[in-house]
């Protein structure tokens, strides 16, 4: 299921069944009347399709979590008819992205075919928009239509909570995510972030971190490090600032920062405690607690929440205060929502999960090890039998120079103690050195096979 170190597209999908389904718009009020449409085309009103006898089990989200639970379950619970909703028709890699901002992996390295691996293992890959999940009546709606399911697993991966920042003003949201985009959510934004660098010409880059929990903790701090091996290896006369929310880096803290000061120094200035107060995507500015900047172009990542459909499915938890945390409310061991176990959550939407350390890493590694853990479960559950604890591990690989190839890592193991809490041993490799970009290489081939060969 996973490895430590210490001892690596295209359409909708058409099933047996004879549906076919594709990527739509949900249909307004104005929209023609379903009499009058062919019949592949879906409404949401529509059934999407017909539950048989066989037990069903709906998986949404196809990112590290979603693919590799779909996999799994067509091998644990043979029985059952497993279906997969994402809204994207290509799956596209966040973890090795860095590394692909500077050529070092190409596109193909990173895109997978949806249909294609779907087919090979058995489950049905449905390509549209999640609206809404009535857990009363276990049922999810999307864009082409809806269906029932006996077992649901949500893996929307996060959302870009742009409201900390912005409140209900859209249009600087917009300007936000178009012009300066994160670039941790699957989608076109990696593709403008590597237009951005590609045509930079110097100046000044700021890149604001969010504060914990957030997506692969330690994957900006890398990705400052490939936009300034970039500017160095091209002679480009930048600078990238690292507005960083935490009072000092972390995870891989004197990794990273002897990289920073040896490789570095001339372009990357490290500022900690730099928590954002006001950002205007408009006037290139922005203004944090440890001062303010003007910049020429910017990554810009808001505070990072579970993705959009997990608060769809009122899965949120609450904290004391009544107040939303932003992460769903889950069993730590059981891993399905607390007060309906027939829903469970994976990869980077789970909440917390532990009172000392609060939430596993939000990683692809820890997501592909949630799939393989909820498949288990929910096999076992409809073989008729009570499924055994299990927990995840951690493994993330950090590329900190082109030339030499070098990288950093960090791994997470977990137990539970005699408290029946979930304990966190982390272990920081701080020494940068090419055997780590090896063994990268391996790792991410071999997650890859797992989730598609």
């Amino acid at each position: 299921m996973s490895l430590d170190r210490r001892h690596f597209l295209i359409g909708a999908a058409a099933a047996s069944t004879g549906w076919l389904s594709g990527c739509a718009s949900p249909a307004g009020s104005s929209s023609p009347a379903a009499t009058t449409l062919p019949p592949m085309i879906g409404l949401p009103g529509q059934q999407l399709m017909p539950k048989g006898r066989a037990p069903r089990v709906v998986v949404v989200g196809g990112g590290w979590g979603g693919l590799t639970v779909s996999k799994q379950l067509r091998l644990k619970a043979p029985q059952a008819e497993v279906v997969m909703l994402e809204r994207n028709p290509v799956f596209f890699s966040c973890p090795l992205s860095n590394k692909w901002l500077n050529d070092i992996v190409d596109d193909s390295f990173l895109t997978h075919d949806y249909l294609k691996v779907s087919q090979a293992h058995g489950y049905k890959y449905v390509q549209c928009e999640v609206t809404h999940v009535d857990r009363a009546a276990r049922r999810v709606y999307t864009s082409q239509g809806h269906l029932d399911y006996d077992y649901l697993v949500l893996a929307p991966g996060i959302r870009y909570n742009y409201e900390a920042w912005f409140g209900n003003d859209r249009a600087a949201a917009d300007a936000t995510r178009t012009r300066f985009p994160a670039a941790y959510i699957p989608n076109a934004e990696h593709f403008t972030l590597k237009r951005a660098l590609q045509s930079f010409k110097g100046g000044d880059w700021v890149m604001t971190l969010p504060p914990p929990p957030q997506r692969c903790p330690p994957s900006p701090y890398e990705r400052a490090c490939m936009i300034a091996y970039y500017f160095k290896s091209h002679g480009i006369k930048g600078r990238v600032t690292i507005l960083d929310h935490k009072p000092r880096i972390m995870p891989i803290g004197p990794g990273f920062r002897a990289a920073f000061e040896e490789l570095y120094k001339d372009y990357i200035t490290y500022v900690p405690n730099a928590h954002v107060q006001e950002v205007d995507p408009f006037n290139k500015r922005i203004r944090t607690s440890a001062g303010d900047m003007k910049f020429d172009h910017a990554t810009l990542m808001a505070p990072h929440q579970a993705g959009d459909i997990a608060w769809k499915a009122d899965a949120i938890a609450r904290g004391p205060d009544g107040k939303p945390t932003g992460w769903t409310d889950v069993d730590p061991l059981k891993l399905h929502l607390r007060g309906d176990d027939r829903v469970y959550v994976i990869g980077d939407a789970v909440g917390r999960v532990a009172p000392t350390f609060g939430f596993y890493p939000k990683s692809a590694h820890v997501a592909n090890a949630l799939g393989h853990i909820v498949a288990g479960y929910i096999g076992e559950r409809l073989a008729g039998r009570s499924p055994k604890d299990e927990l995840p591990d951690n493994l993330c690989y950090m590329m900190v120079n082109g030339n030499p190839r070098e990288a950093i890592s960090v791994q997470f193991d977990y137990v539970v103690n005699s408290k029946g809490e979930i304990e966190q041993t982390q272990i920081d490799d701080n020494e940068r050195r090419e055997e780590l970009v090896t063994e990268n290489f391996r790792w991410a081939s071999l997650k890859f096979d797992d989730m598609f060969a």
